[in-house]
């Protein structure tokens, strides 16, 4: 099994006829149990970032757990699907964002695996495997999401939760030149980096954070209407891994570096 896929919000059912695995790591259990089942005919692993239940607030969630479970089965890439805000006009409720670059403004998040003596300086200049995320832009065309809702990359700042943005932080942000905005990406993709995983972070816009400046009628985000586009993007969702898991099983030979980027001692520990 060479893909696995870590679902946010709203995202716990996407494979069907899922084997349900419980697993446990030095880091604890993960935030939910493993389940592994069929897409397109090719074994998937996929585990609730937040929990079944949405049981973990973003600071919360065990990302180290949830990493190796994954890296235990033998995942060797992982579609990180995450809610996120828009800082951009442009970019609308309901769009797909491939993201590519990360600005991380989070604190206090076990955030490593690397542990002394063994200590090692991890490359994450670019934090998302630009392999996998091309292989993904390309497969899923406009077939699995409505035409032009599709952005092949941008940049997402992550935020510490579980609190949404004032409006004075979201126009900062946007200032910045920021795409999107999440509270989850930090750690996951750099603990992905540290095993040597390819990972890639798919943006699913459901709001416009704290609204569009000079414009009242876009009203700020709330937990309820988030869930509401979420829960509309859901077969969105699986249609885009109808169509991207064969491709990558098709192309695992697909040249990275990000099993050179991660720790060796970390890698050969797992």
């Amino acid at each position: 099994m060479g893909v696995a896929v870590i679902g946010g919000s709203g995202f716990y059912s996407l494979i069907d006829g899922a084997v349900e695995l419980s697993i446990d790591t030095p880091y604890g259990p993960p935030a939910s149990p493993v389940h592994v089942g069929d897409v397109g005919g090719h074994r998937v692993a996929f585990i609730a970032r937040h929990g079944t239940s949405h049981t973990y607030a973003p600071h919360e969630v065990p990302y180290r757990a949830n990493l190796w479970a994954l890296a235990s089965l033998g995942a060797k890439r992982v579609i990180g699907f995450c809610a996120s805000g828009s800082l951009r006009a442009d970019v609308a409720p309901g769009d797909l964002v491939v993201i590519d670059q990360l600005v991380d403004r989070t604190w206090g998040r076990p955030d490593t695996f690397v542990r002394s003596p063994d200590v090692d300086h991890v490359s994450f200049a670019y934090p998302y495997c630009s392999a996998l995320s091309g292989q993904i832009a390309d497969a899923a065309g406009e077939d699995a999401w409505p035409p032009g809702k599709i952005h092949r990359s941008g940049t997402v700042v992550v935020v510490q939760g579980p609190r949404f943005s004032t409006r004075a932080e979201s126009r900062f942000y946007a200032s910045c030149g920021f795409d999107v905005i999440n509270m989850t990406q930090y750690p996951e993709a750099y603990l992905a980096r540290e095993l040597g995983l390819c990972y890639c972070g798919l943006a699913l816009v459901t709001d416009y954070d704290a609204g569009i400046e000079g414009d009242p009628s876009v009203a700020a985000v709330t937990a309820r209407s988030a869930f509401e586009v979420m829960a509309a993007n859901v077969e969105h969702a699986r249609s885009l891994l109808g169509l991207v898991i064969p491709a990558l099983s098709a192309g695992a030979g697909a040249r990275c570096d990000c099993a050179d980027g991660g720790a060796p001692n970390v890698v050969a520990g797992r």
